[in-house]
């Protein structure tokens, strides 16, 4: 790799965890299916479409990939994905599983079976189509954590209709722009969610985005959640109750070409603006319904699986909404936050509904280690059997901490690889027909091929760092950025030649293991999320008193990694004590509490390039407290010294 994203890759890993005899005895999955699909990659994957998969009409071919990098999976095949998500499960005669035990975080509890969520569903659909929406057309969802999200999801499914979820913790102005973006005719949101023990507003956001203008917004459906009130504008604005429950329970669905759109989903952009990610039906559903049965090693008659995602993320779309369903899979759905009424509120839902598969990310196990391990200890956890890590790279303490308090020295740990635009799971551990390994991701799900190559995308060798690239098509790959397919081949396929290029460091280790290294671009990883540090960047500086900002995401034990700005003020400027939170409190307006800096230094110049290129890389090394890289290339190389002096005062008078 080139100077400027080397990445450290001297990490040994030499403990390896064997599940169980019991367990790979009873597993979905055995190393066969790596060899299987070796030998015949796209007979593999057809046979995977029908077994697990219910169509209409058969597909004619598995893949068309005359036009890369435009893909399409299962050629001529029909299906819709609602019924295989909920009719299908009734006609088996299973109606009376529970499809999803609700928590609400102030206590109130729902659960409903598969039967009764296909009749929300339909009546959903049915209040959708009386509102004109119809096959091709967008809807935008803004919800809290509550069954209506998932209801509202399938319905646009059921009709044909892509839906454009946006993360309930988005600004008015994120809203708008997506809602833009997508042309969405209707929008779905409520008014507001419970969180940290009081009520959160959303319709007000709703109706910031609107009298923006320029929406081809008609409708607007508001679900009752917390009872606040609300402002509600005549000849736009339903309440959900008074539209949807005098639907009738039943609605005939419609079959649609496998590649019909499913839903687009925004994800940070390193241009500063956000990408909608395109997923379209047949093969997005069938990957995640691949990696429920083998990664999860799922047994819908008697597992209870826990996804603690949101439903404005893509994880969210593949593991509580889509992939379990299309299994036919009991499952939680929890609103509220991990630490809300008491630290032990996960681990007292898992212990109450005897869940089986947690799945969560390093950065909620990160922070209920700072918790101690007397909290989950309070609660019987014996109903685990598998656990699964999402988000951003585990590191090999937190898993261990995780199988040891959590799994109870018993459970393995699948650590999961996979992005918006990849749609499913693409690099995990079959937990059957492995040994894991703490802190790795480990293998190619069999179908998947991925390679680690160097700047001219030749494979590295093992232990070498390198960029992680996928070489072949697969099922749930997204199918372009909505709208601007030049920016796909741009920012997805340019670097490396009939590559897809995932933007990741990674390296292989002496057993063939993968290791990831981080994001060797501009696209910080919070808690999970990607964030954008342009986006963040231009939020500052649209803040009256900056000048301008650089933004880099430094190593935090809590989140993964943290925001940390670099700001200069306008002249005549000065920072006064109230600077940085105003600053901070700016940023939570203009994109959202998740992208606010952890800390921001006020600063006279930045490191800059001749070229007047800002070296993020330097300022990157003073976040994290280390020595400063080679500055040779600055126009003036001061500049750091003086920033290094500015941030070691800060943290000296932080400390005292």
């Amino acid at each position: 790799m080139s100077d400027e994203t080397a990445m450290e890759s001297l990490h040994h890993e030499g403990r390896t965890f064997d599940p169980s005899p019991e367990f790979a005895a009873q597993a979905n999955a055995s190393a066969d299916l790596y060899a299987a699909a070796q030998a015949d990659r796209l007979g593999f994957w057809a046979k995977q479409a029908r077994e697990l998969i219910s169509w209409e009409t058969d597909f004619t071919d598995t893949l068309d990939w005359s036009d890369p990098p435009f893909a399409k999976w299962f050629v001529g095949g029909r299906l819709n994905v609602a019924y295989n998500c909920l009719d299908r499960h009734v006609e088996a005669g299973n109606g009376d599983r529970v499809a999803i035990h609700f928590e609400g975080e102030p206590g109130d509890t729902r659960s409903l079976t598969y039967a009764e969520l296909t009749a929300e569903v339909s009546r959903a659909a049915n209040a959708l189509a009386s509102l004109g929406v119809g096959q091709g057309d967008r809807v935008a969802i803004y919800l809290p954590m509550i069954p209506e999200a998932a209801i509202s999801m399938l319905a646009c499914a059921r009709l044909g209709a892509a839906h454009s979820v946006v993360f309930g913790g988005f600004s008015s102005d994120a809203l708008h722009s997506r809602i833009i973006d997508a042309e969405a005719r209707v929008v779905i949101t409520a008014d507001g969610g419970y969180r940290r023990g009081k009520p959160s507003s959303l319709k007000p956001a709703v109706d910031d985005a609107l009298a923006k203008g320029d929406t081809p917004v008609e409708k607007v459906l508001v679900v009752k959640r917390t009872g606040e009130d609300v402002d509600m504008v005549d000849g736009r604005d339903l309440w959900w109750d008074d539209v949807v429950a005098e639907q009738p329970a039943e609605h005939r669905w419609e079959s649609f070409d496998a590649e019909n759109p499913l839903f687009i989903l925004y994800t940070s952009g390193t241009t500063g603006k956000p990408k909608g990610i395109l997923h379209t039906s047949g093969g997005y559903l069938v990957q995640n319904a691949f990696a429920m049965q083998t990664v999860f090693d799922l047994k819908p008659e008697s597992d209870v699986f826990w996804c603690t995602a949101d439903v404005g993320w893509v994880t969210g779309h593949s593991y509580i909404v889509y992939g379990p369903m299309a299994m036919g899979a009991t499952q939680i759905m929890y609103e509220g936050t991990p630490d809300t009424p008491h630290r032990g509120r996960w681990w007292e839902i898992i212990a109450k509904h005897g869940v089986t598969t947690f799945y969560s990310s390093p950065t909620a196990l990160r922070t209920a280690m700072k918790w101690g391990d007397d909290i989950p200890a309070e609660h019987d956890l014996s109903s685990l059997r598998l656990l699964g890590s999402v988000g951003e790279p585990i590191n090999p303490e937190a898993w261990m901490w995780y199988r040891r308090v959590i799994g109870a020295d018993r459970c393995p740990v699948v650590d999961t690889w996979w992005q918006t635009e990849t749609g499913a799971h693409m690099i995990a551990p079959l937990p059957g027909a492995m040994a894991t390994k703490p802190g790795s991701s480990q293998r190619a799900l069999p179908g998947i091929v991925v390679d680690v190559v160097d700047d001219s995308g030749k494979p590295v060798d093992r232990n070498t760092a390198g960029y992680l690239v996928i070489t072949e098509p697969w099922p749930a790959m997204l199918r372009g950025i909505y709208g601007d397919p030049q920016r796909f081949k741009d920012t997805y396929w340019s670097r490396f030649e009939n590559m897809y290029f995932a933007g990741d460091g990674a390296r292989y280790d002496e057993d063939g293991d993968i290791w990831f290294l981080g994001r060797v671009d501009d696209v910080m990883n919070v808690s999970g999320h990607r964030l954008s540090t342009t986006e963040i960047e231009s939020a500052l500086v649209s803040h009256e008193a900056v000048a301008e900002a650089a933004v880099v995401g430094a190593e935090d034990e809590t989140s993964g990694q943290a925001v940390v700005a670099f700001v200069i003020l306008r002249g005549g400027i000065e920072e006064t004590e109230g600077t940085v939170e105003e600053l901070r409190a700016h940023v939570g307006r203009e994109i959202g509490p998740i992208a606010k800096p952890k800390r921001i230094h006020i600063v006279a110049d930045l490191p800059k390039t001749r070229s007047g290129k800002i070296m993020r890389r330097l300022l990157k090394d003073v976040a994290e407290h280390r020595k400063v890289g080679d500055a040779t290339t600055l126009a003036d190389a001061s500049v750091m010294d003086v920033i290094s002096a500015s941030v070691a005062a800060e943290k000296s008078g932080a400390d005292e």
